[in-house]
C-alpha cells in the first residue's frame, strides 16, 4: 500500500536539504514542497502562528518508518509533524512509478 507523508519545516532551506536526501536514499519517490503555509498550533501551553513549508511525501507504507526516522534525525524541530495518510486510489501508472523509484 502507498502513502503520503506530512512534514512541515520551518524554511525552504531546510525542506529542500530533507527532501532531497528521502528521495536520495529512496525512502520516498517524490517529495512536494509546498511554500508559504501558516500555521496556527499549541506548543508548551502557547499559541503560536509561524510561516512554514508542507512537505508532501510518496512513498510505500513500508517506508514509513526509514522516512520517520530520518525526518527525526534532520529536522530541527523537537517534535516534527510526521503524519501518514494511506492513498486509496490512484493511477497505475503513478503508483508503480512510486514502487519503481524506490528500488
Amino acid at each position: 500500500m502507498f502513502q503520503i507523508i506530512m512534514c512541515t519545516c520551518p524554511d525552504i532551506e531546510s525542506a529542500k536539504i530533507l527532501a532531497t536526501h528521502l528521495v536520495h536514499e529512496k525512502h520516498a519517490a517524490c517529495v512536494n514542497i509546498i511554500p508559504n503555509i501558516i500555521s496556527v498550533y499549541r506548543w508548551q501551553d502557547d499559541i503560536a502562528c509561524d510561516n512554514e513549508v508542507q512537505l508532501v511525501i510518496k512513498t510505500h507504507t513500508t517506508k514509513f518508518n526509514d522516512v520517520a526516522d530520518e525526518i527525526k534525525r534532520l529536522h530541527r524541530y523537537d517534535t516534527p509533524e510526521i503524519i501518514a495518510m494511506n492513498i486509496q486510489q490512484g493511477d497505475n501508472a503513478y503508483l508503480n512509478w512510486i514502487t519503481e523509484s524506490l528500488k
